[in-house]
């Protein structure tokens, strides 16, 4: 339940934000975040209405509740959610997940999945001879279709003939909407557009050879949306195959990427090891129209819950693309900036215990550069 009243919709430079610490160390986590926004806030000249939501294992534990009835309706009044992290080791795996995560997502319709792929200086890459040059690119995936509806089932369950079926469905207007989305997001944030390159570059990652159904649906959209709405932008296809390959061998090449909800799932977890790890990777589920949410990659880390030890440096990056997303520009990109500096000028490691600082000493660390 709410710590206290949701307020209206945004004012003029005011934002209302809805906090779910979550579980393990997402509370730690998102008190550096909010710490960090508060000094973007006081930094850049607009305000925030913070509202405090306990949804988790320890409410669901104590009041057997997952999700109040209506709180996907007091989710929709606020400009944003920035979410800690879910999962509780005394409950069994998928009742939070899907209760709170997935029902959040698909209720607030936040089709679309926004992983950047980024190696900030400082951080330890696995792939050998690759710096922050070569490792800087955005995945947009699909959020809401493929086999992620629940569409299919189990017949004769625990006989030797057992038939399981899992559909991956899609239909023209989730795939239209999210090629709108990459294309809108690759004209704004892409190599050229940022000075990276010579030319902004949108890929389609799909299987058009063996998913020769679903993959043919989203390349025919991708080419007659781009060749009408977006000649300027150029066009690639990979397969997801040889996209894994060559994310870890030539990263440099990708610029944005967009996909559907299972290759999504799959490649951007890739991503984020080849960034330096889940101690940095941020997310965004977003609905253009509505309410988006933000949450690290990483999980709850229950060990290291009270210690003082986590890396809060993927929270605070989510938040950072959640001023990003409510056109805070100039703060989210002060935000990055002090990132970078602790990355690479402070932090001797992103793992749990080995940073040199504590949890609230790296937030102490970021707000104070955000300040300056």
């Amino acid at each position: 339940m709410a710590k206290k009243t949701a307020q209206a919709k945004k004012t003029a430079n005011t934002y209302n934000i809805a906090v779910i610490g979550g579980d393990g160390t997402g509370p730690e986590v998102t008190a550096e975040a909010v710490k960090v926004l508060k000094a973007a806030a006081d930094k850049f000249g607009f305000k925030v209405n913070l509202t405090d939501f306990d949804y988790g294992g320890e409410r669901y534990m104590r009041t057997g509740e997952v999700l109040p009835p209506k709180a996907t309706d007091e989710l929709r009044k606020f400009d944003a959610i920035l979410l800690g992290a879910i999962g509780h080791p005394d409950v069994a795996p998928g009742i939070l997940e899907k209760g709170i995560l997935l029902k959040i997502r698909f209720d607030l319709d936040q089709y679309i999945n926004l992983r950047p792929v980024k190696l900030y200086p400082g951080v330890e890459c696995p792939l050998k001879d690759k710096g922050p040059e070569h490792i800087n690119y955005v995945v947009v995936r699909e959020n809401s279709g493929d086999a992620y509806t629940g569409t299919g089932g189990i017949t004769m369950k625990g006989t030797p003939n057992e038939v399981a079926v899992q559909s991956a469905v899609y239909t023209r207007f989730q795939v239209d909407r999210c090629l709108k989305f990459a294309f809108e997001y690759a004209r704004k944030y892409g190599k050229k557009a940022t000075g990276r390159g010579t030319e902004n570059t949108l890929a389609l990652v799909g299987k058009t050879n063996v998913l020769t159904y679903i993959y043919d649906l989203w390349e025919r959209a991708f080419h007659e949306m781009g060749q009408r709405d977006y000649p300027e932008i150029r066009r690639d296809y990979y397969h997801v195959d040889a996209t894994c390959m060559w994310m870890v061998k030539n990263p440099e090449w990708f610029d944005v990427l967009v996909t559907g909800n299972m290759f999504g799932d799959i490649i951007t977890d890739l991503g984020a090891m080849t960034q330096g790890g889940m101690g940095i990777a941020a997310g965004g589920n977003i609905n253009p129209q509505g309410v988006s949410m933000f949450e690290p990659i990483g999980g709850s880390a229950p060990k290291y819950t009270g210690k003082g030890v986590i890396n809060p440096l993927a929270a605070i990056c989510s938040m950072q693309m959640m001023l990003q997303y409510l056109g805070e520009e100039k703060a989210a990109e002060k935000i990055e900036q002090a990132v970078m500096f602790a990355t690479g000028k402070k932090l001797k490691s992103l793992a749990a215990g080995k940073m040199g600082y504590s949890t609230s000493q790296v937030g102490d660390l970021i707000a104070e550069k955000v300040a300056e």
